[in-house]
């Protein structure tokens, strides 16, 4: 390897989605006894989904799996209704991770279905966001993911309405937004796009970076919506794109001058052990595209569940009594603090 240069998009890796579900998720490691369940992966990186399994956290695909009576998570890409009602029917405590610009999606189909619109959802189909927003209104949604499942769509009656799954790269939504305000002029959009800040925001720093580099490294799971399409970003500006897990997965013949980024589920010590697998002659430019200080607070169920057992500690059910107000405290605290942490 003879890498010249380090190129790393700023801002790249976790988002404030994500930081609030691995916090969320770690305070249940703390409060209760193992095993957690967890419906699905709390969010699409394996880095992450190992740590929380040595927590004693068990991922599943059915809620029915865990027991009556055992804590739930809901992970961070939302979940359809009836998965949240049967978690809250199992008698235990249920925390909803679900990012909030998930969250507002399901409010838009909601919402435009009861007024009779015929919605378009821009997906991917089987991924569990895609999943478990147009579980909100089956009846009502359709699942687009190419310019061609518009044109199927004309003979339908309107009017019509556009939504999108967060973790879609702006060129893929673009082009069939534009074809899709061709095909029906009076398509209803949301004032503000669904499209994440935070996956706009790296796929913007990254193409600030790529045409300058030789290689592009996107650090991430196979799984993560966000992470391929920085790969496809990626891929437009550079001839040779490499997406990795982890820096053991970086081939030998890397050389010349490398961007560098992280999907939104990627943890920051895999983007150290990448930069210093490269070990650059000249060392490492940090690109800056913009600045995030978004913070999303704990869920409502696990804030309301904390601050109970402040005022009554059960011996059985304590949180630790280092943070005396875990909630007050949340913000200072990182994600990336919670996985170096031992059990």
């Amino acid at each position: 390897m003879d890498v010249s240069r380090v190129l790393l998009a700023s801002p790249r890796g976790f988002c404030a989605g994500v930081e609030k579900a691995i916090k969320a998720l770690d305070w249940m490691t703390k409060v209760f006894e193992p095993p957690v369940y967890c419906y699905h992966e709390i969010v699409h990186n394996q880095v992450v989904v190992e740590h929380f399994r040595s927590r004693g956290v068990r991922f599943i695909d059915d809620v029915s799996e865990a027991p009556q009576g055992a804590p739930i998570m809901l992970s961070a890409h939302g979940s359809p209704p009836a998965v949240v009602e049967a978690a809250r029917l199992s008698g235990g405590v249920v925390v909803d991770a679900v990012c909030p610009l998930v969250t507002k999606v399901h409010h838009e189909l909601k919402v435009r279905s009861k007024k009779g619109y015929t919605i378009l959802y821009v997906g991917h189909e089987g991924h569990e966001e895609a999943v478990g927003t147009m579980a909100v209104a089956p009846d009502s949604v359709h699942l687009i993911q190419s310019t061609a499942d518009i044109d199927a769509m004309s003979h339908l009656e309107g009017p019509f309405a556009l939504l999108s799954q967060t973790t879609l790269s702006l060129d893929e939504w673009q082009e069939i937004r534009e074809h899709a305000l061709q095909t029906f002029p009076d398509l209803w959009m949301p004032n503000r796009s669904d499209l994440c800040f935070a996956t706009t925001n790296r796929q913007a720093a990254l193409r600030a970076i790529a045409s300058r580099a030789d290689t592009v490294v996107v650090i991430g799971s196979a799984n993560s919506s966000n992470t391929v399409a920085l790969a496809t970003v990626a891929a437009s500006h550079c001839p040779r794109v490499l997406r990795v897990n982890s820096a053991d997965e970086l081939p030998d013949d890397i050389s010349g001058v490398v961007a560098v980024t992280a999907g939104a589920s990627a943890p920051e010590r895999l983007v150290e052990e990448v930069v210093r697998r490269l070990n650059p002659r000249e060392g490492v430019d940090i690109v800056a595209d913009t600045v995030e200080d978004e913070y999303f607070p704990p869920p409502p169920e696990l804030r309301e569940f904390l601050k109970s057992l402040a005022k009554v500690v059960d011996a059985s059910f304590s949180p630790r009594t280092d943070d005396s107000d875990p909630v007050a405290t949340d913000r200072e605290r990182s994600a990336a603090t919670v996985l170096v942490s031992t059990p």
